[in-house]
């Protein structure tokens, strides 16, 4: 019998009904398309393996748990889900921020844009590479704030109450290191990517 014929509506119920090949009919077929759409939210490929495999975990949980209405077509319900997560991941690291006001330092803007193509992302991906390096350079306080500032979307107060300083010093240390990083990019000149 070819089950490469068959469609996704008859597989999913095969599925339910306990047939395990046939979910893996389902994820062969649909695999390149949901992977693709999931990286090119965004553009890394280890964290879009991640979402593409927890996508087919919650697939599994809801199938298993009899809540899939089958009233709906397969492939967009997976993409519903895969955007969901796409969602989930942006809102959980919430990238790394941009900075207003007066230090025009644009750096982390430029690494947390998800919409460059290929050739960017390669770029980028140096970019970052160059500056988590110089970072390395600057006086321990400032990196320490700038660390948990970028890289774990801490606030000021949360980086104040976990440094044992004022919130003014936290500020004031992160102003310096932001400072100290243009200085030390201009000396080993990166050029930042737009």
């Amino acid at each position: 019998m070819g089950r490469l014929q068959q469609l996704d509506s008859e597989l999913v119920k095969e599925y339910i009904r306990g047939d395990e090949m046939a979910l893996e009919v389902l994820i062969e077929r649909h695999s390149q398309r949901i992977f693709s759409f999931i990286f090119s939210k965004v553009m890394d490929k280890d964290v879009a393996d991640d979402i593409f495999q927890d996508t087919f975990i919650k697939v599994i949980n809801t199938l298993k748990k009899g809540k899939y209405n089958e009233e709906g077509k397969f492939l967009p319900w997976v993409m519903r889900i895969a955007h969901n997560l796409v969602i989930d991941y942006f809102r959980r690291n919430k990238r790394m921020p941009k900075f207003e006001g007066n230090d025009d330092f644009n750096i982390f803007s430029v690494i947390s844009d998800s919409s460059l193509n290929a050739e960017n992302q390669i770029i980028k991906d140096q970019v970052e590479s160059d500056v988590r390096n110089l970072i390395d350079e600057l006086p321990l306080d400032q990196r320490e704030v700038l660390l948990m500032r970028i890289y774990k979307n801490m606030s000021f107060k949360e980086i104040s109450e976990t440094t044992g300083v004022s919130i003014n010093t936290a500020l004031g240390r992160m102003r310096y290191a932001l400072i100290n990083l243009r200085k030390l990019i201009e000396k080993n000149n990166i050029v930042l990517v737009n």
